[in-house]
């Protein structure tokens, strides 16, 4: 049935081939699904995929696809030119997995053990990177069979460290960016996708502009005076001062902020201070997160967060300062790439499964793509029908499953984007 299925939704592809494509594709679904369950039991952390790379290079120079790996460490990049000239096009998928248990009861369910910051855990795809690396893998065999119909270059980056580098190495986009990833030959468009546990097998969902948060880590340093619990006049309470910093960051999101038209949050997750009941610290520190979808609400908050740290402080005898560490920029779909894509979304997936979504104040670090060239991120829909009634276990947790029947969608979405946008 799924196969059926796949034939009906790849069926307007308008090039020449059209059948062959679609029985290739239709065919490389069990590869697929069984590229995926060896990468999901087999789960490497962020800068640490070397197990993943090697199956991923090998993967495509069996292919006659030209071959770079150790690209920001473990990445690994192909490049597939076409038997005619025309633009560079990238799809990236990400491939490092995730420092959580898995409770998931399958066959193929990781038992990946392993110290993170100095705590014993599990190893788990729990955001489905393993679900983006086969799709990316299987499109590009699709690709390659076909090279003597594609009008360019295709660039397939897979990018490790998506979850974030390890404190104190560089990782990522970012740094696959620093090392050329989008040069040699240069991009002019980029293409992504995430799965989604949340969205129902067979659609599609897309925004343009903003559809992923900019993500900044701030750390807040506080400094009073130290003195005994029972005579606070005799120093200055870092602590009090933390929670006047804390009520008053959220004004700038309650009372500043332009909510209506993009959302914005700021969080404080962690508050360190003290050490004993009856003494009143000589400093504490503040950690937490900012969220925007809109840059200029991003340096209003940036600032006025400056501005409202030193000033509370201040007011109240102490001093503080503000750092913030920029974890991903904000996942911007190019407006004018987005609309001339659209309809490659829709030939695949049919008009009804193509949705509109609302931001989210997730984060995403396939925006440091789209800083330098322009990109389209959208969302393949992972929810089984079984699950659409009782709801879908949330991404990075134990429970987070997906349904193998929507990945070839993606692979067709890929491939209809490829081909439309050089063959235009």
């Amino acid at each position: 049935m799924k196969k059926i299925l796949a034939l009906l939704l790849f069926a307007s592809i308008s090039i020449s081939g059209q059948n062959s494509i679609e029985k290739d594709i239709i065919d490389i679904e069990d590869k697929l699904i069984e590229w995926r369950r060896d990468i999901h039991q087999n789960p490497e952390l962020s800068n640490q995929e070397f197990k993943t790379a090697e199956k991923i290079a090998a993967h495509l120079r069996s292919l006659g696809i030209e071959v770079e790996t150790g690209v920001a460490i473990t990445g690994v990049v192909g490049i597939l030119k076409g038997d005619l000239p025309g633009k560079v096009v990238a799809l990236r998928a990400d491939i490092d997995a995730l420092p959580v248990t898995e409770r998931n009861d399958l066959p193929f369910k990781s038992t990946v053990k392993t110290t993170f910051l100095g705590t014993e855990t599990g190893v788990m795809h729990a955001c489905g990177h393993d679900t983006h690396t086969a799709i990316l893998m299987a499109t590009a065999e699709i690709l390659s069979k076909h090279k003597d119909k594609i009008r360019g270059t295709v660039k397939f980056i897979f990018q490790p460290a998506e979850e974030g580098p390890p404190p104190g190495e560089e990782g990522g986009a970012k740094l696959m960016i620093k090392e050329g990833v989008l040069e040699n030959p240069k991009v002019d468009a980029i293409f992504g996708l995430h799965i989604n546990a949340g969205t129902p097998v067979g659609t599609l969902k897309y925004k343009k502009g903003g559809v992923m948060a900019s993500v900044e880590r701030f750390v807040i340093d506080v400094k009073g005076k130290q003195t005994h619990g029972s005579q606070p006049w005799s120093g200055v309470d870092p602590i009090l001062i933390s929670a006047k910093i804390i009520d008053g960051l959220q004004t700038i999101i309650s009372r500043e902020a332009k909510l209506t038209e993009e959302a914005a949050v700021i969080t404080v997750g962690k508050i360190t201070a003290g050490t004993r009941f009856n003494i009143i610290p000589e400093s504490a520190e503040l950690i937490g997160t900012v969220r925007t979808l809109d840059p200029e609400m991003r340096s209003m908050i940036e600032r006025r967060m400056k501005e409202m740290v030193s000033t509370i402080a201040k007011a109240y005898g102490g001093e503080a300062t503000i750092t913030f560490r920029n974890q991903t920029s904000i996942t911007y779909n190019d407006p004018e790439l987005t609309d001339r894509m659209l309809p490659s979304l829709r030939k695949v997936a049919g008009d009804k499964n193509v949705v509109l979504m609302k931001a989210t104040t997730g984060g995403e670090d396939f925006s440091y793509f789209q800083e330098v060239v322009p990109g389209l991120y959208f969302f393949l829909g992972g929810m089984s029908p079984e699950d659409e009634s009782k709801g879908a276990f949330p991404h990075h947790t134990p429970d987070f499953i997906i349904d193998e029947s929507g990945m070839l969608l993606g692979v067709e979405a890929f491939t209809q984007l490829v081909f439309d946008y050089l063959n235009e």
